[in-house]
């Protein structure tokens, strides 16, 4: 019975990992139009036909935090082979998110989801709602990766590589 119950514990303690055809659509996101932080709207069909890595976070979100400056670091790497790292903010005022994004040198696009913000995740595959989620889609508009919970370097690169197959 132990050996059945560390089992199921180590499979609970796994990342979430499903096929590429267990992904739902990215095209929720890119219909969205959401606020950068200068409180106008951000269509995100800007960003349709691009490998992107997208990250959605807030200010309180300490393992938020923690990710930045990969991101940032994996943006630079890799904006040469066009991919592209967008912040989705989980927060409703642009100002303190300005601020923020300012404080913590996030060279990357930064938007605000405001009211549509659970609702984005939850259709991108976070049901549980959490933060920090990291979602990687392809050219093609395919997700190809999805992460809830904190990135490191590693999830960060597997993530640009899937998107720029």
């Amino acid at each position: 019975m132990n050996s059945i119950r560390a089992v199921v514990v180590a499979l609970a303690l796994l990342p979430s990992l499903a096929l590429a055809e267990d992904f739902p659509p990215a095209e929720p996101l890119f219909a969205a139009t959401l606020s950068d932080v200068a409180d106008k709207p951000a269509a995100m069909s800007v960003y349709k036909g691009k490998p992107l890595i997208v990250n959605f976070w807030a200010r309180w979100c300490a393992p938020c935090r923690e990710e930045i400056p990969e991101l940032s670091k994996a943006r630079a790497k890799y904006k040469a082979r066009g991919l592209e790292v967008i912040g989705i903010a989980i927060e409703d005022n642009a100002e303190p998110v300005r601020e923020f994004a300012k404080a913590y040198d996030i060279d990357y696009p930064v938007v605000l989801a405001k009211s549509k913000g659970l609702w984005l995740m939850q259709v991108l595959g976070n049901t549980r709602a959490g933060l920090p989620f990291t979602v990687a889609i392809d050219r093609k508009g395919n997700i190809v990766s999805r992460k809830l919970g904190g990135v490191k370097k590693a999830d960060i690169e597997a993530a640009a590589e899937a998107a720029l197959k």
